[in-house]
C-alpha cells in the first residue's frame, strides 16, 4: 500500500481543522487509507498499473475529508495523480507548474453543455508532440464543481472532454441530482475508456465497485458475502 498525493492532501487538510470534522459516518473507526471499516480494508487489493494518463483533481474545501470519496480510487490506481484543494484567486503555485508542464496534455472533463462548442472534444488522437493526456477532474458536489469549472480562469484555454452515459450511475453512497452524474472514480473510467486504454478502465470501475459495496455494508453493519466484487478484484489483479 503506497501513501499518494490523496493521502497527503488528507493530512494537509485535517491539520487544517481547528475542530472535529463531522462528515456523516465521520465518527466510525476507519482505515485512515481506504476509509472503509476495518474488517472491509481493500488496501491489501490495491496496485498501480501501467498507464498512458495522468489525473488531476481539483477538491472543494473538505471534500478531501468525506470518507465517501472516490477520488482516493484514482490514485490508488492511476501512479502520477495529482490532487489541490481549490481556489479561485490562489491557486497553488505547484497547481500552475502542473499545468505548463510541456509533458502534459490538460483535458478538463465537464459536461458541454457547460462550455462553448470549439472548447469540446469527442474523439482522441495522441498528439504529435507525444504529450500524455492530463484528465481534469473537479471533486465536490455537483453545485460545487460548476462554481469550480465557472470560476477557475487558469483552466480557460483547455479542451472539455463530455461523457453522455447511457446508464445512471451506480454511485449509492451519495445521491446525486441528476440520474446521469458519475461518481468521481466512474469518469475516471470513462477516461480510460477514451483512450483506449479499456484493461485499465475494468480495473477502475471493478475499484468503485468494491469500495461502494464495502462502504455500504460498513453502513449497515454487514459482512461481505460470497459473491462480493473484492473478490472479482482480488482475482483480477491477480496477475
Amino acid at each position: 500500500m503506497r501513501i499518494h498525493a490523496l493521502h497527503k492532501l488528507y493530512q494537509q487538510r485535517l491539520s487544517q481543522c481547528t475542530r472535529p470534522f463531522l462528515a456523516r459516518g465521520g465518527r466510525i473507526e476507519r482505515c485512515t487509507n481506504c476509509m472503509l471499516l476495518p474488517h472491509l480494508c481493500i488496501c491489501e487489493l490495491k496496485k498501480t498499473v501501467s498507464t498512458n494518463s495522468a489525473f488531476l483533481l481539483l477538491m472543494y474545501d473538505d471534500e478531501i475529508l468525506k470518507p465517501s470519496n472516490t477520488g482516493r480510487l484514482i490514485a490508488d490506481l492511476i501512479p502520477d495523480t495529482y490532487a489541490f484543494i481549490w481556489s479561485r484567486t490562489q491557486p497553488d503555485a505547484q497547481l500552475l507548474t502542473l499545468l505548463n508542464n510541456p509533458q502534459w496534455q490538460p483535458i478538463i472533463i465537464f459536461p458541454s453543455e457547460y462550455t462553448t462548442p470549439d472548447r469540446v472534444i469527442s474523439t482522441y488522437q495522441k498528439p504529435e508532440n507525444n504529450k500524455r493526456p492530463l484528465f481534469i477532474l473537479f471533486d465536490g458536489s455537483w453545485a460545487q464543481a460548476k462554481k469550480m469549472f465557472r470560476k477557475s480562469p487558469y483552466l480557460n484555454s483547455f479542451p472539455v472532454l463530455s461523457f453522455s452515459p447511457e446508464t445512471i450511475s451506480r454511485y449509492l453512497v451519495r445521491k446525486a441530482v441528476k440520474d446521469n452524474q458519475l461518481a468521481t472514480a466512474e469518469v475516471a473510467g470513462r477516461a480510460l475508456d477514451f483512450i483506449g486504454e479499456t484493461d485499465n478502465a475494468r480495473v477502475m470501475d471493478l475499484l468503485f465497485e468494491t469500495f461502494k459495496e464495502n462502504y455500504l455494508l460498513g453502513k449497515e453493519r454487514k459482512q461481505l458475502p460470497e459473491d462480493a466484487a473484492q473478490y472479482r478484484l482480488a482475482e483480477l489483479l491477480k496477475d
